[in-house]
C-alpha cells in the first residue's frame, strides 16, 4: 500500500505546479520532468534518452540515444550539445532498460549488479526506466525515456519510488493537451485572421489592389510600422536566380525600386525567400536561459544578414519575415516591420504563419487571374489534357503523346526538299565601255548618267582631238611634199630617191590614218541598246583619263540572270540539263514578299571560297518571270527544289552525310 496523504503537503504542491505549468515546447517540458524526476527520486544521475520507436518498427530493436543529464553538465548547459555515452553512468545498462521500457510501455525496474527482479534479492542500487508516451498507449507512442539511477534502498522505498515515478510521467499527458489545446487556439485565432484578410482582399479589383489591402489591414491588425508584401518572379518555380520583387507597401501607393529602403527591403525578402522559413530579427536565443524567455533552434540559426541591414535605421527595430506557400512553392514574403508597438514574438509570428498559409493561396489565385492571356491559355491546356490523359503526370503525358505524333509526322509526311543559296543578280549582257587612248574628256551630251536607257550607237562622251588634228595637219602636209619630191624624182629618172620618198608617203599616209582612226574613237558610242548601270562623267569635262580607264557600264535590265553561289554539300542535287533542269524561286532583299520562278541553265565547274572560306559553286539560272524593278547587283536568297523526301530525311541529312565522312574507310 502506498501512503499518499503527502500529496497536499506544500513541496508536492510545488511539485504539481512545475509539472502542470505550461512549457514554450516538448524539450522545456522535458527538461522540467527530468529535473523534477531526479529530485523526486533522489537519484545519483538522471538521464533523458530519446527511444528511437516509431509506427514502422513498433516492438523492433531500438538504439537509445542520451539527449539531456541531470545534474546538467556544465558543457553541456552552455553548448547545448548531445550527451556522450562517456558522461552516463552505466551507459550499457542504461540503453538496455530503455530497450525494454519502450518496447513494453511501462516503468521497468532493475537491478544494478545482475538483472534479476528486484524483490527476490538485494542489490547495491537500483535503475528506473520510465517511458514518456506521446498521447497514445501503442508502444509507437513511445518517443522519450528516463532513467533514473539510484542508490540502494528498501523494497518499500523501491516500490514507492517506482509508484512517484509513474504517476509524474503521467502529466506528459497534461503537457499534450496543453500542447494541443495551444495549438488549436493559435489555429483558430489564424483562422479567423486571415478570414477577415480573405474578405478584404477580395474586395479588391485586381492582385496589386489586393495586395495593398493585405499590408494595410495587417498593419493595422498588428499595430506594426510597415507591412511590405513580395512576390516572387516564376511561381513555382524556385530556381538559381530568383528574386523577389516588391508589389505592395502599407500606406504607399506608388513604389519606387530606386529608394534605397525599397531596396533593402526586397533583399531581406530574398533572404527569407532563400532560406524557405520564418526569419525573426533579433533573433531569438537557441535556449531559454531563464523562465518565460522566447527561444527556438531554427530562427536562432537563421541567416539574418539583410535582415539587420534593414534594421540600421533604428535600433528598436523588430523585423519578421515570413514565407507564402502553395502547396511546395514559395510564392511570396510578407515582412513586418514594428518598433514596439506591434509585439513580434514567437507566438505571433506562430500565428502570422498559419495565417499566411490560409491566404497564399487565394494572393495566388488573384495573381494567376492578372496573367496574360498566353499563360492562362497555358493553364487551360493543362486542364484540358489533364481531362484528356488523367490528373497525374499530365505535363508528361502530353508530352508522350506530341512526341508520338511529332514521330509519325516526321516519318510519313514527305515535302520538298529545298536548297538555300545566297544570289546576285546580272545582266544577261554586260558591256563595258573604256578609254581609246589617253587624252581630254572634251564633252558629256545631255542625258548621259547612270540610270538612263541607250540606245546602240549613241553617243555617251567625246574626247578632245586638237592635238590630234594638229598632227595630221602636219601629216597631209609632210606628205604633199613627200609626193612632190617623188614627182621630181620620177622625172628626173633617179629611182633611188624615189623609191625611198614613196616610202615616206606610205609612212605619211598611215600617220594620216591612224589620227583619222583615233579621232573617230575621240566619239564614245554605246556599244549595245540598254541602260547605263554605272558611270557619271558630268563632273569629269576637262579631266585627263588613261588608255583602257572604264568609263561606262551598259546593260539590258529587262533580260536578267540569277547567280547563286551553292555549297558543294548540295550542289550534287541540282541538275542543269536542259530537259529537267532544277527549278525554284527567287526573293529579293528589296522585295522579300515576292517569290520569281527560274530554272537553272548552267552550273560552273570550278568551285571557290565563299566568305566564310566555304567551297561554294556558281551556279547560273534564268528568270521565268522578271520584274521591271529588278537591277544588276540585287541580292537575295533562292531556294531550289530538289524532290519531295520525308521530315525525318529531311532533318537528318547533313548529320548522316557528316558521319558517313566521318566514319568511311
Amino acid at each position: 500500500m502506498i501512503d499518499l496523504s503527502k500529496l497536499r503537503a506544500p513541496g508536492w504542491q510545488r511539485v504539481v505546479a512545475e509539472l502542470t505549468n505550461p512549457a514554450p515546447d516538448d524539450r522545456a517540458f522535458l527538461m522540467r520532468l527530468l529535473a523534477v524526476l531526479a529530485q523526486a527520486a533522489g537519484a545519483r544521475q538522471a538521464v533523458l534518452f530519446a527511444a528511437g520507436v516509431t509506427d514502422d518498427d513498433a516492438g523492433a530493436e531500438v538504439e537509445p540515444r542520451a539527449l539531456a543529464v541531470w545534474p546538467m553538465l556544465p558543457d553541456q548547459e552552455r553548448s547545448g550539445q548531445p550527451v556522450a555515452d562517456t558522461q552516463v553512468d552505466r551507459a550499457r545498462e542504461c540503453k538496455a532498460a530503455v530497450r525494454e521500457a519502450a518496447i513494453g510501455a511501462k516503468v521497468a525496474v532493475f537491478g544494478l549488479e545482475d538483472e534479476t527482479p528486484f524483490y527476490e534479492s538485494s542489490h547495491k542500487g537500483y535503475l528506473i526506466a520510465a517511458p514518456l508516451s506521446a498521447g497514445t498507449e501503442s508502444p509507437a507512442g513511445v518517443r522519450h525515456v528516463v532513467t533514473l539511477l539510484l542508490d540502494q534502498r528498501s523494497q518499500q522505498a523501491l516500490q514507492t519510488t517506482a509508484a512517484l515515478v509513474e504517476l509524474m510521467c503521467g502529466y506528459t499527458h497534461g503537457h499534450a493537451a496543453n500542447q494541443l489545446l495551444r495549438r488549436t487556439r493559435a489555429s483558430s485565432i489564424a483562422l479567423d485572421l486571415a478570414t477577415r484578410l480573405i474578405a478584404s482582399i477580395n474586395t479588391a479589383p485586381n492582385f496589386k489592389g489586393a495586395g495593398l489591402q493585405l499590408v494595410n489591414d495587417l498593419s493595422r491588425q498588428l499595430g506594426a510600422d510597415r507591412v511590405a508584401l513580395g512576390w516572387a518572379k516564376g511561381i513555382g518555380r524556385k530556381g538559381e536566380g530568383a528574386t523577389v520583387k516588391t508589389v505592395a507597401i502599407s500606406d504607399t501607393e506608388l513604389i519606387d525600386r530606386r529608394m534605397a529602403m525599397v531596396q533593402k527591403l526586397e533583399a531581406a525578402m530574398d533572404e527569407c525567400f532563400d532560406q524557405d522559413q520564418p526569419v525573426l530579427y533579433p533573433q531569438p536565443p537557441e535556449r531559454a536561459s531563464q523562465p518565460g524567455e522566447d527561444a527556438d533552434v531554427l530562427l536562432a540559426q537563421a541567416i539574418t544578414h539583410a535582415h539587420r541591414e534593414l534594421a540600421t535605421a533604428d535600433a528598436k527595430l523588430k523585423i519578421a519575415s515570413l514565407p507564402l506557400r502553395v502547396d511546395e512553392d514559395v510564392v511570396g514574403v510578407v515582412t513586418v516591420e514594428s518598433t514596439g508597438e506591434g509585439r513580434i514574438d514567437l507566438a505571433m509570428l506562430e500565428l502570422l504563419q498559419s495565417t499566411m498559409d490560409l491566404i497564399a493561396p487565394v494572393l495566388a489565385l488573384r495573381r494567376s487571374d492578372d496573367r496574360n492571356v498566353a499563360l492562362r491559355s497555358w493553364d487551360a491546356t493543362l486542364e484540358a489534357g489533364a481531362w484528356l490523359v488523367g490528373t497525374k503526370h499530365t505535363v508528361w503525358k502530353l508530352a508522350g503523346v506530341a512526341v508520338v505524333a511529332v514521330a509519325l509526322a516526321v516519318t510519313l509526311v514527305h515535302v520538298e526538299y529545298r536548297i538555300e543559296a545566297p544570289v546576285t543578280l546580272r545582266a544577261e549582257e554586260q558591256r563595258t565601255i573604256s578609254v581609246p587612248f589617253d587624252g581630254i574628256i572634251a564633252s558629256v551630251p545631255e542625258g548621259i548618267e547612270s540610270g538612263e536607257p541607250v540606245e546602240a550607237g549613241q553617243v555617251l562622251a567625246e574626247l578632245d582631238t586638237t592635238e590630234l588634228k594638229l598632227q595630221r595637219l602636219e601629216a597631209v602636209n609632210q606628205l604633199a611634199e613627200a609626193t612632190k619630191k617623188a614627182d621630181a624624182a620620177l622625172t628626173a629618172g633617179k629611182l633611188d630617191e624615189y623609191s625611198q620618198t614613196s616610202a615616206q608617203i606610205e609612212q605619211y599616209q598611215s600617220k594620216i590614218d591612224l589620227f583619222d582612226l583615233l579621232i573617230e574613237k575621240a566619239v564614245i558610242r554605246s556599244p549595245i541598246s540598254g541602260t547605263i548601270i554605272e558611270g557619271d562623267l558630268k563632273e569629269m569635262i576637262g579631266a585627263s583619263v588613261k588608255l583602257g580607264q572604264a568609263l561606262f557600264m551598259v546593260a539590258p535590265v529587262d533580260r536578267m540572270v540569277m547567280v547563286a553561289r551553292v555549297s558543294d554539300k548540295d550542289v550534287a542535287l541540282i541538275s542543269s540539263d536542259p530537259d529537267h533542269p532544277t527549278t525554284g524561286d527567287l526573293a529579293t532583299k528589296a522585295f522579300p514578299g515576292q517569290r520569281f520562278p527560274f530554272a537553272v541553265e548552267r552550273i560552273v565547274p570550278q568551285a571557290n571560297p565563299d566568305e566564310d572560306r566555304r567551297n561554294a559553286f556558281e551556279v547560273r539560272a534564268k528568270l521565268t518571270k522578271a520584274a521591271g524593278w529588278m537591277r544588276p547587283g540585287m541580292e537575295g536568297l533562292a531556294k531550289f527544289n530538289t524532290g519531295k523526301r520525308s521530315l525525318l530525311d529531311i532533318g537528318t541529312r547533313r548529320i548522316r552525310d557528316t558521319l558517313r565522312l566521318w566514319l568511311w574507310w
